[in-house]
């Protein structure tokens, strides 16, 4: 059985602004068997200085990578390529949250009772995530994001949405294993986001939860990379810019073919198999549109959400 130390995967950026206060967060964890990776995506400003005054204060618990700029994707891969087999968790990290204190004790509670099979042999994959409580720049609170789930994590959600905050997301090394050992190279300008990517994986071959308590306090400012939305008017706003960048370039679908090539032969579930071939084959006429939804079992998580999504694959934007 592996070991319950939990490995962190942070990617830096120009991110001496609050990367001191997420640092302190993770060596307060009353979890104590923790080790950070850092890999620095080729900032401009401290933060590697910063990183180096922490690596002299735990030696033994930190480790940089310098690189160059390739962005959040790519720079969690070459995080994932580097990590430490020998560990039992891993967790992604950004650099200007800060972690609830009990944030990994949690996560590997939860991991250890799903990760092996029901004979107890057989390690399983298993990623879980939580909601995040937003904050302002300051850290004070303003809503928390995502709320209680519709519906369960599975595979029919994560084809065609994303219900897992990277930086709140934890996995176990079986989970690592499958992302990066199964001999086929991997087209990432395919992948959405690295923590999309898991979750769909994880959903088809393995165990995920979600849990409704925040585990970070997640800080909104105008650098996010990636961020959540507070209010319906800032959602809205945001779906509408998606859609005007990326119309007519089926990118969700690109994700599903990418995944059914990697991971088509894994998948022992039929029907599984059966909407995945349905949702990447073509859909030339406004008739084989309303045929595909008359047996997608695909959803997201609301109603608008579910509408919206059957909106545009009428439409033919997915």
């Amino acid at each position: 059985m592996p070991n319950n130390t939990l490995q962190v995967l942070m990617s830096t950026y120009n991110g001496e602004v609050y990367i001191e206060e997420q640092l302190n967060s993770i060596f307060e964890q009353s979890h104590a068997a923790i080790k950070v990776l850092i890999r620095d995506d080729g900032s401009k400003d401290n933060t590697v200085a910063i990183v180096r005054q922490y690596m002299i204060q735990y030696p033994e618990h930190i480790e940089l990578i310098e690189g160059d700029n390739v962005g959040v994707v790519r720079s969690f891969w070459i995080l994932m390529q580097h990590a430490d087999r020998k560990v039992g968790y891993f967790c992604f990290c950004d650099q200007d949250d800060v972690w609830i204190q009990d944030k990994t004790s949690r996560a590997i509670q939860k991991m250890s009772e799903l990760e092996w099979s029901k004979q107890g042999s057989e390690q399983v994959p298993v990623m879980i995530c939580t909601a995040t409580q937003l904050t302002n720049e300051q850290l004070e609170p303003t809503a928390i994001w995502p709320g209680p789930l519709a519906k369960e994590p599975s595979f029919y959600n994560a084809l065609i949405q994303n219900i897992a905050v990277g930086a709140t997301m934890c996995f176990n090394r079986r989970t690592l294993e499958l992302v990066l050992d199964n001999g086929i190279d991997i087209e990432l300008n395919h992948v959405q986001m690295h923590d999309w990517w898991i979750y769909l994986i994880v959903s088809a071959l393995g165990n995920v939860y979600f849990d409704p308590s925040p585990s970070i306090f997640y800080r909104q400012h105008s650098n996010n990379a990636v961020g959540g939305e507070a209010t319906i008017a800032e959602k809205m706003r945001k779906k509408w810019r998606s859609y005007r960048k990326h119309k007519n370039q089926k990118l969700l679908v690109k994700q599903a073919m990418e995944f059914k090539r990697i991971y088509g032969d894994c998948i022992i579930n039929m029907d599984m198999l059966v909407q995945l071939d349905a949702f990447i084959a073509p859909r030339r006429s406004w008739i084989e549109r309303f045929r595909y939804l008359r047996i997608c079992r695909l959803y997201r998580q609301s109603l608008p959400e579910n509408l919206l999504f059957r909106f545009l694959i009428m439409n033919g934007y997915i």
